[in-house]
């Protein structure tokens, strides 16, 4: 029997296309996506919750949890885009369940570390699974399904996406609170049944979509933006000298690879981020705006219960109901915000809805030296919320209408790297801008750790204080780009 995923000649596959699966077996295909990628991006976000227990068991310091986050986000990014080619050259089928298998076994390597290096080591293996997994859920998707109901799927895939990105947390938090510090190897052990069921599920179709093979690969690109990102990363998360701060050897080396693969995608035939795309004033400020929106949001996601946990007293379980709001109003306004937004116009309702999360963000921060959790906090976070609630689905609608339809796939897989770019540089930059203020404001033990030295407390809320604003004016930086964003067309 020919294997229908299998790379064929170009005349053949191009006589073959669109190959679709029968509608009974569709819902297979959309039900295995939905779960690999909400995989993928729940274990983006999953972690901030478990940071406390992470450090406790594995004697971790705030460098080596920050990477916890950073090695899975670096891959992740860097390497996005390549992932959705690959499933070009060699089958999206294919390509799709070998990301979910080394997913889940990096899963198990995870759950199994014994020492921080080696969870970090890791969690940057999952972050390739996942930079293949996640743009071949969509991909598969779009193949599988014709153009009349395309856009419901996809749609039903976006909305289950986002809600499980902020669900992440509570999930953390549930776990957490079912046993001591090392129930925090359970998040990464669920994903190994979750994603055995994935890969049953892409079994369960007679045929599965196949697609031409694409020229080329951007070898030189993934090798240049790989490195670029690596370098900025570490230049904002490590110490240069006795001085905590940014290694600016690092990142000016970053920066340059960075300028350099701007020059490398511009000259080569088939490259992996076609600049082509920034030509659409709609598409560069909405993704423009999805870097600062998104670089807000995880700050906020990634320090938050390191603050409410480890300095306040918080327990984990009500930590993370901090994050419902955000999945509340995500799911319930989304279509709705999206409504308004082909009616008014994106630039209003994104304006509106940044406006709103920055509001919020600003809140906590004037109230945060009260350290009053469920008074004050929480009810930020619901601002937060609507928020991002009235900017996710406007937001996405706007970058996939920018551009001409035969580019849709590379226009999501620009925007979910752009997305997931903000949270490494974000928190990165922070970490190191986190410490520096920890250490001014007299901290002699380390931000986000429970200590019971002189100052520790008072450092840690100021250094907490600093990280609101932060997150805040990104957020307002947001309301300001969302007003040149007129028209998903322009």
């Amino acid at each position: 029997m020919v294997d229908p995923d299998a790379p064929q000649s170009s005349s053949a596959a191009q006589s073959s296309l669109p190959a679709l699966c029968p509608p009974q077996d569709r819902r297979f295909i959309l039900t295995a996506a939905i779960l690999a990628s909400a995989l993928g991006f729940i274990d983006g976000t999953i972690v901030s919750i478990a940071i406390p227990a992470i450090r406790e068991t594995l004697n971790a310091d705030l460098s080596q949890a920050q990477w916890v986050h950073n090695a899975y986000m670096l891959t992740l990014t860097s390497l996005m885009l390549i992932g959705g080619a690959l499933g070009d050259r060699f089958g999206t089928a294919k390509i799709f369940r070998f990301g979910i298998a080394l997913f889940v076994a990096a899963s198990l390597g995870c759950a199994a570390a014994t020492h921080a290096q080696t969870l970090i080591a890791a969690r940057a293996l999952q972050g390739i699974g996942a930079a293949i997994m996640i743009p071949g859920s969509l991909a598969i998707i779009t193949r599988a399904y014709p153009k009349e109901v395309r856009a419901i799927a996809i749609g039903t895939w976006a909305a289950a996406s986002a809600v499980t990105t902020a669900l992440g947390p509570i999930i953390g938090g549930l776990v957490l609170s079912f046993g001591g510090p090392e129930m925090w190897r359970w998040i990464f052990a669920v994903n190994i049944p979750l994603g055995g069921l994935s890969l049953w599920l892409l079994s369960k179709p007679r045929y599965t979509p196949r697609i031409p093979r694409a020229a080329k690969i951007d070898l030189l690109g993934i090798i240049t933006i790989a490195f670029a990102l690596f370098a900025i990363a570490w230049g904002l998360t490590s110490e240069h000298g006795d001085t905590p701060g940014p290694d600016l050897r690092w990142i000016t080396a970053g920066l340059a690879a960075l300028g350099l693969f701007i020059v490398i995608e511009a000259r080569v035939s088939a490259p992996m981020l076609p600049l082509t795309l920034f030509r659409s004033r709609v598409f560069a400020f909405a993704n423009l705006m999805s870097f600062t929106l998104y670089a807000a949001l995880s700050i906020m996601f990634f320090f938050l219960p390191m603050a409410v946990i480890s300095t306040w007293g918080v327990r984990e379980i009500d930590a993370a109901a901090s994050f419902a709001p955000l999945s509340i109003f995500i799911a319930t306004l989304s279509t709705r915000a999206g409504m308004l937004a082909a009616r008014f116009g994106p630039a209003k309702v994104l304006a509106i809805g940044s406006f709103c999360a920055a509001a919020g963000l600003c809140l906590m921060a004037v109230l945060a030296p009260q350290q009053n959790y469920w008074g004050h906090v929480l009810p930020c976070m619901c601002l937060v919320g609507i928020g991002m609630g009235l900017c996710v689905a406007p937001l996405s609608t706007a970058v996939m209408g920018a551009v001409d339809e035969r580019q849709s796939g590379i226009a999501s897989g620009v925007n979910n790297a752009i997305s997931r770019l903000a949270s490494l540089i974000g928190v990165a930059a922070v970490s190191g801008t986190t410490a520096l203020i920890y250490a001014r404001a007299g901290g002699s033990a380390s931000f986000g750790i429970q200590s019971a030295t002189a100052g520790h407390i008072e450092a840690s809320t100021v250094a907490f204080q600093s990280i609101l604003w932060i997150a805040a004016s990104l957020a307002g930086i947001s309301a300001i780009l969302a007003v040149f964003i007129r028209s998903p067309r322009t």
